[in-house]
């Protein structure tokens, strides 16, 4: 982001003058958890019904799909949310998706993609990924969408709760570095795996570029 936004911790914002659209842009958090439970469930049984993959072989692409998920969270979070904004447009479209979240982080209607949007996506990439690896996708989608409602549980988690006392306090102290003290690092929400694999781990230096 050009600027850092100054997070309230009460409060919402309007982002869109027509009902309908404000509305789609909030969801409970139930709603994505309930839909990607029943869509990564569906694709396993269409996997045990209607393929030859084995059990080994579902796990592994269950388990693989699961971390590509937690890469493509870093990546989206440090290069799509987080984009260089160099004009007006490219202002609006981050703050759309992800700098009303910064400035109103306690905002629980916010906490997740809406709804809609989301299986639109998870729908897309279905198609794509049964093009590029044929039944493996019945496997290997289902540990995606696994990994992306545990994302959705452990974001919304931190923002809506006190951190626990036990070792998950970490993923609390990481999300809060982002959120208040510098939000160009800490980009992983469910891991930090990708934060210390690409080193944004750390808040930066004062002369880090």
């Amino acid at each position: 982001m050009s600027a850092e936004l100054k997070p309230q911790n009460k409060g919402t914002k309007q982002l869109f003058k027509n009902p309908v659209l404000e509305k789609l842009s909030r969801t409970h958090i139930s709603i994505p958890l309930t839909i990607f439970a029943l869509y990564a469930s569906a694709l396993l049984y269409w996997n045990v019904k209607n393929t030859s993959l084995t059990p080994v072989v579902t796990v592994a692409l269950f388990l693989a799909g699961f971390i590509a998920f937690t890469w493509v969270e870093y990546n989206m979070h440090r290069y799509v949310f987080h984009m260089k904004v160099y004009n007006e447009a490219r202002q609006k479209l981050q703050y759309t998706i992800h700098g009303v979240h910064h400035e109103f982080p306690k905002d629980k209607d916010r906490l997740a993609m809406p709804p809609l949007l989301s299986i639109t996506i998870a729908t897309i990439l279905l198609l794509i990924f049964k093009v590029l690896m044929g039944d493996f996708v019945f496997a290997f989608l289902p540990g995606f969408l696994v990994g992306y409602a545990s994302y959705l549980s452990v974001h919304y988690m931190v923002h809506a709760y006190a951190p626990p006392k036990n070792f998950f306090k970490a993923l609390w102290v990481n999300h809060s570095i982002h959120h208040y003290k510098d939000g160009e690092v800490v980009f992983g929400v469910s891991s930090p795996l990708w934060d210390y694999i690409y080193g944004t781990m750390e808040p930066k230096a004062p002369n880090r570029a």
